[in-house]
């Protein structure tokens, strides 16, 4: 395979997207070479990259022989123990979405609707300038996850140095990114535990339910990888976004002022955002291609890993109409961010949920809100697959 262009992509500044995104799907399949050093391709198109992702022929599974590595130290979210395809992944995707139903996430939105109003409230009383990363998008991401998994709000703070470390492509060694993998596995195998003993009314107890119940069910290695996993995913990606899409839209005046006149608009500027502020890059979606297959006329041979670019698929002409405008009224928003068939996001409907309340009541409460600093001026956590800016910096 031909050596290809460092991967993944620098952002010119800090609100625009990489320079290679607006010439990327001029060839389907693109030449990359990943942190790790190793060699894979690039899935550029809209249509390939849902193909690819429902195509049975595509592993996720990259402890196999000769699949490239995220990283030279770490190969991130892979467990030997665990395997990431059908059947095994539809046998537990399916149970565990039995345990994360729609009804059980709509029946946090009194309980996020309480916790913004909190977390705004000490906001308004404390200094300014206020990082809203602290004020209110880890804050309230952390503690919506943790309720609804079961996690007592003590333990709480100790989970985002876990996070950080498992999320790391170059800030952590790996052997601390071992370290915080083991601590993290063995509090899952003890609140596993004490939710078998004093079920309660939240996820993981209705995973337990479904293990213990179901003689198809998770094992219970499944189980505390799993809950481990939707811990992880659960709080740190949505947070990242709330923050990202805060400081885009305190850079557009425009855009937030017809929100705050318009707030039904919330939803589609949502979507909108969710497009556009994909944290990072696509490195998370590395697969591993089993037999030969063929991509927009590209033969791609077996043993290749590839990787569809979820942020070039969302820019992808044929589909979004002018896909560099950011439009807070865009409708028919077909974005990938979430992923798309057997692995879309099992957390999709929470994170929306949160950033829509999140969202709406931060315009609504704060009309005088904008950045203490230029958005170019504001850092991103470099050396992670979630890229979010390391704060948000607000006065009012």
């Amino acid at each position: 395979m031909s050596t290809g262009c460092p991967y993944p992509f620098q952002r010119p500044s800090a609100l625009e997207q990489p320079s290679e995104l607006r010439t990327l799907r001029e060839r389907p399949v693109v030449p990359v070479t990943l942190p790790s050093g190793d060699p894979a391709l690039l899935i550029t198109r809209y249509e390939d990259l849902r193909a690819v992702l429902s195509d049975e022929r595509v592993s996720r599974d990259l402890t196999r022989p000769g699949a490239a590595r995220m990283t030279k130290d770490n190969v991130m979210f892979q467990d030997p123990h665990i395997s990431p395809d059908p059947p095994e992944h539809t046998r537990m995707r399916r149970l565990i979405t039995k345990a994360f139903t729609p009804k059980r996430v709509e029946g946090l939105r009194p309980r996020t609707e309480e916790v913004v109003g909190e977390l705004l409230d000490a906001m308004e009383a404390g200094p300014r300038p206020a990082d809203l990363n602290e004020a209110l998008a880890f804050p309230l991401t952390i503690r919506m996850t943790c309720e609804l998994l079961g996690v007592p709000v003590e333990d709480q703070d100790r989970f985002r140095g876990w996070t950080d470390a498992f999320l790391s492509v170059s800030r952590f060694t790996a052997e601390e990114v071992g370290r915080a993998r083991g601590e993290l596995i063995a509090y899952i195998q003890r609140l596993v535990a004490a939710k078998r003993a004093e079920p309660g009314d939240d996820l993981i107890s209705a995973m337990v339910a479904v293990r213990d119940e179901d003689a198809s069910g998770l094992s219970e290695y499944e189980l505390c990888y799993w809950s481990m996993l939707l811990l992880i995913a659960g709080y740190e990606t949505t947070a990242g976004q709330l923050g990202s899409s805060l400081v885009m839209l305190l850079s557009r005046p425009d855009d937030l002022a017809r929100l705050r006149a318009e707030p039904e608009l919330v939803p589609s500027a949502v979507e909108e955002l969710l497009r556009l502020q994909v944290m990072g890059s696509s490195l998370s979606m590395l697969r591993y291609v089993k037999e030969d297959i063929e991509v927009g006329g590209v033969l791609i041979p077996a043993g290749s890993s590839i990787i569809p670019s979820i942020e070039s698929a969302n820019v992808d002409e044929s589909v979004f109409p002018d896909p560099e405008t950011f439009d807070i009224t865009r409708q028919d928003n077909r974005h990938v961010t979430f992923s798309t068939g057997l692995h879309y996001c099992a957390g999709a409907a929470l994170a929306r949920m949160e950033l829509r309340v999140a969202m709406g009541e931060i315009v609504r409460r704060f009309p005088d809100l904008r950045l203490a600093k230029p958005a170019e001026e504001l850092p991103r956590n470099e050396g992670a697959l979630i890229q979010n800016f390391l704060e948000v910096p607000v006065v009012w």
